[in-house]
């Protein structure tokens, strides 16, 4: 069984609370906007793994560092993380391409700053955005998740979810 933790478009920033709610995970996957590679520093400081995409916004130095796209086993799932994905029934081209050549059951994504989490039936995987994470956006809300998956079972989806406090100008 693995506790995973998920975010998004932290865009340099990590919410304090981050360090309590993923504190017992074992994987923290960031889909992209990430934009300082502290955050990075700071979340492997919590989790034993750090899976990261890099996203529309992060400049060349995190393109380097970190892929575009991750594909990768998950207990008894095969996951793949995007940053702009869109949303089941209008996926992105590109997303569509990587749902055709790997086949994942979960499908992260990051991108609108909208948490969602619903079940894809015609391309049967679980899709996940967890929201924004970040100060800067249109988003009213800061959210992340953490879920647990055991075998093929993922359960206890857990949200944390706030008012976004104002960037510092």
């Amino acid at each position: 069984m693995k506790k995973i933790g998920i975010l998004s478009d932290t865009h340099g920033y990590l919410h304090p609370d981050a360090f309590e709610f993923f504190k017992e995970c074992d994987e923290i996957w960031h889909a992209g906007d990430i934009m300082d590679d502290f955050i990075l520093d700071e979340l492997a400081a919590i989790a034993p793994t750090v899976r990261a995409v890099y996203g529309n916004c992060d400049d060349w130095d995190i393109r380097r560092e970190i892929p575009e796209n991750q594909v990768f086993q998950c207990e008894k799932h095969t996951v793949a993380i995007r940053h702009i994905v869109g949303y089941p029934g209008k996926y992105d081209p590109r997303a569509m391409e990587l749902i055709h050549e790997t086949k994942p059951s979960i499908l992260v994504a990051g991108h609108s700053h909208i948490l969602k989490v619903m079940f894809d039936k015609k391309n049967n995987l679980l899709f996940i955005n967890p929201g924004a994470a970040g100060r800067y956006g249109f988003h009213t809300r800061l959210t992340m998740l953490r879920l647990k998956i055991d075998g093929e079972r993922i359960f206890d989806l857990e949200i944390f979810d706030e008012p976004k406090l104002q960037p510092v100008k």
